[in-house]
C-alpha cells in the first residue's frame, strides 16, 4: 500500500515492467486526485481545530 501511495505522489519511480493500459492510468490519476483532496481536507480540519 505504501509503495503505491509513494508512486502516486511521484516520490518513488514506477515499475518499468508493469502493464501499460489507459484505464489503469486513468484509475491512478483519479486516485491521486482523491488523495490530494483528502489531505487538503485533513489539513483544513486540523487548522480549524487549532484555531478554536
Amino acid at each position: 500500500m505504501w509503495k503505491q501511495i509513494l508512486t502516486y505522489f511521484y516520490i518513488r519511480k514506477r515499475d518499468p515492467n508493469e502493464p501499460k493500459n489507459i484505464n489503469i492510468k486513468f484509475m491512478h490519476g483519479m486516485n491521486r486526485i482523491s488523495l490530494f483532496i483528502f489531505l487538503i481536507g485533513v489539513i483544513i480540519m486540523i487548522v480549524r481545530l487549532l484555531r478554536h
